[in-house]
């Protein structure tokens, strides 16, 4: 989804760029906060679960590695551009989903991975 996203011309919700700046920043947040989630716990859910903190920090870092790899793919796309700026954010929004996974690990191991 973020791929197609970043293949698409540039889209605006409005005349002010102000507001398309802050609601497209936010909502790349969002997405490499979900982004991060999703890889995290794919990589939790195939390995053994004693190993969280280690497959957080290497959903993080996918995550970013991902970002950095989608801005390079958006100066391929005319009217885009890929700027550090957004690498920046989007590991804003990663590295608050890494935070929040980090700070309710018990409960994730408690009822996302328990024995049936």
């Amino acid at each position: 989804m973020i791929f197609y996203l970043s293949s698409k011309t540039r889209i605006k919700i409005s005349e002010d760029t102000l507001i398309n700046f802050i609601v497209f920043k936010i909502l790349h947040m969002i997405e490499y906060a979900g982004l991060c989630f999703w890889l995290f716990r794919a990589f939790s859910s195939t390995i053994t679960k004693s190993h969280l903190p280690e497959k957080l920090f290497l959903a993080l870092f996918f995550t970013i590695l991902y970002a950095v790899s989608d801005e390079i793919h958006q100066t391929f796309i005319p009217t885009r551009e890929g700027v550090i700026r957004d690498v920046t954010i989007d590991a804003i929004g990663a590295f608050f989903m890494y935070i929040y996974i980090k700070n309710n690990l018990n409960f994730l191991r408690k009822f996302l991975w328990k024995k049936s």
